[in-house]
């Protein structure tokens, strides 16, 4: 991929589909995370709201229609969810929207855990706040790794479904005995975990159990690795800049491109509220990596 490439008109089709459910998705899809704030959770100065729905659009316009979202996703003023309704509800309708529950946020940014009766809320609260009578995709969020709790709140939910709130379920930060227990409830039809450059042997061993289920694995901090929250380490950073430069892309598209390699059940769902870093990640669709580049960056 060349400089003249990346700054063409991108597509999110160039990363190819997945099936979610019945539904079909772009594995090349947006996250509605940095929306609100200048950074995650951010609970001070608020994004300008004109901007945020006008990166929604743009996306939906560039090809994106899985945006993944949250109610807990807000800041002073600005709530993803109501941002993503502004900017649908003069079209999109094939646009699928995927949330998640279990987490809360109380106004102040405290966090709290939903038991099994508080879901029902959750997911009422995300119906409100996106406008529709059912929701697309429902990832349930876990906290820890203890089974039974998970699968009396992934059984709430399925009764939700029923119901017909919900169209398809799918479970966050598991493990394979989670996503193995979780599936003699429901059906599952993705999976979202922390997964990136440097990914454990734990992370890939859900990621490879997802393949051979035919379930979608959707990583979350694909472009920020394995070292976030203290920065890339020296090998990977070196590594990861090294190929950006053979190819004239950013670091950013060459962890995209790899993470969309991992296999066609792998979907990306990079966030921003930068236009142009918007572009820059939908190009990453296209962005394909030699075999020795994507050993290099396994191997790390």
């Amino acid at each position: 991929m060349t400089s003249q490439m990346i700054s063409s008109l991108p597509s999110a089709s160039a990363a190819g589909t997945w099936q979610l459910g019945d539904l079909t998705v772009n594995r090349l899809g947006f996250g509605a995370m940095r929306l609100t704030g200048t950074g995650p959770f951010d609970i001070g100065v608020p994004r300008d709201r004109g901007q945020s729905i006008a990166v929604v659009r743009r996306a939906v316009e560039l090809g994106v229609n899985h945006v993944d979202t949250a109610a807990f996703y807000f800041s002073a003023l600005r709530s993803a969810n109501e941002l993503i309704n502004s900017a649908l509800s003069s079209g999109a309708d094939d646009v699928v929207v995927t949330t998640k529950v279990g987490p809360g946020r109380q106004a102040d940014g405290e966090w709290w855990w939903a038991e099994p009766a508080q879901l029902r809320g959750q997911v009422e609260e995300n119906l409100r706040q996106l406008g529709r009578d059912r929701l697309d995709v429902v990832n349930l969020r876990i906290k820890g790794k203890a089974v039974e709790p998970m699968l009396e709140r992934f059984a709430a939910l399925a009764e939700l479904r029923e119901a017909g709130l919900i169209r398809h379920l799918g479970l966050s930060n598991v493990s394979v005995e989670q996503l193995a227990a979780a599936r003699e409830v429901a059906p599952v039809v993705c999976v979202q975990n922390r997964f990136g450059v440097g990914a454990t042997v734990e992370q890939r061993a859900v990621l490879h159990a997802c393949g051979e289920a035919g379930i979608a694995f959707v990583p979350f901090f694909a472009i920020a690795g394995q070292g976030r929250e203290e920065g890339p380490a020296a090998a990977e950073e070196l590594a990861v800049t090294e190929i950006a430069a053979a190819h004239e892309a950013s670091a950013a598209q060459v962890r995209l491109a790899w993470t969309l390699a991992q296999g066609p059940h792998v979907l990306a769902i990079p966030g921003t509220g930068n236009p142009e870093h918007l572009v820059q990640n939908v190009a990453a669709g296209a962005l394909r990596l030699s075999e020795a580049e994507l050993a290099r960056l396994d191997a790390i």
